[in-house]
């Protein structure tokens, strides 16, 4: 018996031991840290304070329609606006943009903020507090460096688009090339690389182009480069040169309309398609959609800005005491008689006025008082680099050239 109960006590004492030294080996519990969030800062806020109210505006929507039915006791709708009104005209609101409401965390859900983006770049604030803040400002940007190339297989935009490139970059190239290169005579094989800055509002929505550094542009099997110099360091003022330093302008451009398809040329017998009648076509056309923008081929000053039967809406322009050009069939004429105009400025909208069958510019050039064809004329070239900027340009290009030159360029076979 006593043999039994020293039996029994020992394994009582092991079973005590054991459930100690388990006791120790148990991991402590790990204290709850508090997850703290990033703040997030947008229009001067840290938005991760407030409720969120996301909306566009609605057609036909006031200032007043928006607003009214979040504000609380105390608030006006109508001081909100006058405050607003004085750094942004409330009749440039427009259907379809966004606007926030930012509102308090608290039991009635107190608004702290109206915001409106009349872009994606710009926005408008009216801080709800004592003296109604209002201001305006815009979004953070940064800009990425990228390098790309392509082949013309049918047009230049369809070989932009397949290498991701969206019609900022579009516009940027041929922009650049529209003295040198005519872009209505491009042929398969054509291909073209480039070394470019994009822009990003908020380091995540894509804003366009910022610049092209250095392209290259292939046609023919001739390699025509260009490269962005600064020559005003004052301006900030740049052009484009190649790898000699000769400048990429022209006097004129070669079309008053950007990337567009020429639908008829300069002709001495052309079937009039509204007349039905054989006659001469003094003039080049270039298809295009109607709001198109026409811009001017140079510098000059406005001599007619009217309408006739013919015509429709058009506009002629002296450039100097040997050249004029002349652009019919607008929608709008957006310069008058006597106006300076620079080359590349937006004279009016292309459209079907007068006698035209479709959306489309005439174009119309003199020389010496003679209408002629401006695509075989020899025309004069724009003012080439100073040469005390010559030895600065060369050292300037050197690594750039460099760089565009170990860019691979995409051969035929990448599409076949």
């Amino acid at each position: 018996m006593i043999k039994k109960i020293i039996a029994t006590s020992l394994f009582i004492g092991l079973s005590i031991i054991s459930c100690k030294k388990d006791d120790k080996d148990l991991d402590p519990v790990a204290p709850v840290v508090p997850v703290v969030e990033e703040p997030m800062i947008k229009y001067g806020f840290d938005l991760n304070e407030y409720e969120i109210v996301a909306d566009t505006v609605k057609s036909g929507a006031t200032f007043n329609d928006l607003i009214i039915q979040h504000i609380v006791e105390g608030q006006s709708a109508y001081q909100t606006a006058k405050r607003l009104n004085e750094i942004y005209d409330l009749r440039r609101i427009q259907a379809g943009k966004p606007f926030k409401i930012l509102k308090r965390k608290d039991s009635i859900g107190t608004p702290e903020a109206f915001i409106y983006e009349p872009s994606k770049l710009d926005y408008v604030v009216v801080n709800f507090n004592d003296t109604l803040a209002a201001y305006k400002d815009k979004h953070p940007i940064t800009y990425k460096r990228k390098k790309a190339s392509g082949i013309i297989n049918s047009t230049l935009s369809e070989a932009m688009a397949e290498e991701g490139l969206g019609l900022s970059a579009i516009y940027e190239l041929s922009d650049i090339y529209r003295w040198s290169i005519d872009f209505f005579k491009l042929q398969k094989g054509d291909r073209f690389k480039m070394i470019y800055k994009e822009r990003y509002i908020n380091d995540s929505i894509y804003a366009g182009i910022e610049s092209i550094e250095a392209a290259v542009f292939e046609t023919d099997e001739t390699p025509f480069y260009a490269f962005d110099y600064v020559t005003d360091s004052v301006t900030g003022i740049s052009d484009y040169y190649d790898e000699n330093g000769k400048t990429l302008r022209s006097f004129f451009l070669k079309a008053p309309v950007n990337y567009s398809r020429i639908s008829s040329r300069f002709t001495k017998r052309r079937f009039h398609p509204v007349q039905k009648r054989w006659k001469a076509h003094k003039g080049t056309d270039y298809a295009a959609a109607y709001g198109t923008p026409i811009v001017a081929t140079a510098n000059g000053v406005v001599t007619k800005s009217s309408y006739t039967g013919g015509n429709g809406n058009y506009v002629k322009i002296k450039h100097n005491g040997t050249y004029s050009t002349q652009y019919l069939h607008m929608t709008k004429r957006k310069v008058k008689v006597g106006q300076r105009v620079k080359q590349g400025q937006v004279i009016g909208t292309v459209g079907s006025t007068g006698l035209a069958t479709g959306p489309h510019v005439c174009y119309r050039f003199w020389v010496n008082g003679r209408q002629v064809d401006p695509y075989k004329q020899n025309l004069p070239s724009a003012d080439p680099l100073p040469k005390d900027k010559m030895e600065d340009y060369l050292q300037f290009i050197a690594p750039l050239k460099d760089e565009i030159d170990q860019v691979p360029f995409k051969g035929v076979e990448d599409i076949l």
